[in-house]
């Protein structure tokens, strides 16, 4: 008998991933399986997995609904002591505006956890076949944004992120390409030859990726045609896969010792 993971009366958010239904976690399936009521983010989850929900599951769409619909449906099926996913695209914590709708819960008395999923970000990376922290290249790994309709605190404009060099993921940017490598190239760090993927749709069917750097990215996105649903990724490490590894992680170094080798 599979493991109950849901409660009855409680809302459990779950991640769904990048967009191939497969990369949704087990515990995020067996959720879904077991739901009475789900309310998915319809402009980006992935519909396949709806077809995981048990005959008779509440199945509504959240894309054309403000945040008080989202919330009475949410409630309307924890007062009914149904079992509620509240379904978001990649990982429920970045930029799934949860935040809003756990405080929402609490004041309604209303219990709730959440599975995390699989981000953009390391689809991404799988598809590009890179690892994002490199030895001598770069141990730091930024996710940001740049502002739009929703502004960015002075202290993260990405100008002043840039400054610290590293590798960048950038979520919900790539419809302002030419602002972006304009506050890139500003902090001083990267240049015109540092490299840069946009991957477009990650882990999608129809999922594009198109490659070059700071100097000509733009152009050529614009002329993919590439305007949403795209991450952008930025810095050296991109370059390992056509020019190696420059140093190898001591993890597996023969003469370094931890606590699982002696050297």
């Amino acid at each position: 008998m599979a493991e109950a993971i849901l409660k009855a009366g409680q809302v459990l958010f779950v991640g769904a991933g990048p967009g191939d239904p497969e990369l949704i976690t087990v515990k995020g399936l067996k959720a879904l399986q077991q739901a009475d009521v789900v309310v998915y983010a319809g402009s980006l989850v992935n519909p396949a997995l709806l077809e995981e929900c048990q005959a008779g599951c509440e199945i509504h769409d959240s894309a054309p609904l403000d945040l008080e619909k989202v919330l009475a449906l949410l409630v309307a099926g924890c007062r009914a002591k149904k079992k509620v996913v509240r379904l978001h695209t990649g990982d429920p914590s970045l930029y799934g505006a949860i935040q809003e709708q756990m405080e929402a819960l609490d004041a309604a008395g209303i219990g709730y956890a959440v599975i995390p999923g699989v981000t953009a970000t390391f689809a991404a990376a799988a598809s590009l076949k890179q690892e994002l922290t490199l030895p001598g290249v770069s141990q730091t790994l930024c996710l940001t944004r740049l502002a739009g309709r929703t502004p960015v605190p002075d202290p993260e404009q990405l100008q002043r992120l840039a400054a610290n060099g590293g590798t960048l993921c950038l979520y919900l940017s790539v419809g302002m390409m030419a602002k972006l490598v304009a506050e890139l190239l500003a902090g001083g760090v990267f240049t015109e030859q540092t490299p840069v993927a946009v991957v477009y749709r990650a882990s999608w069917p129809d999922e594009r990726t198109v490659e070059g750097t700071l100097a000509d990215i733009a152009e050529k996105v614009a002329s993919a045609g590439i305007t949403r649903q795209a991450l952008i990724l930025v810095g050296e490490v991109l370059n390992a896969r056509s020019k190696g590894v420059p140093e190898k992680s001591k993890l597996y170094a023969s003469d370094f010792t931890h606590g699982y080798r002696k050297a």
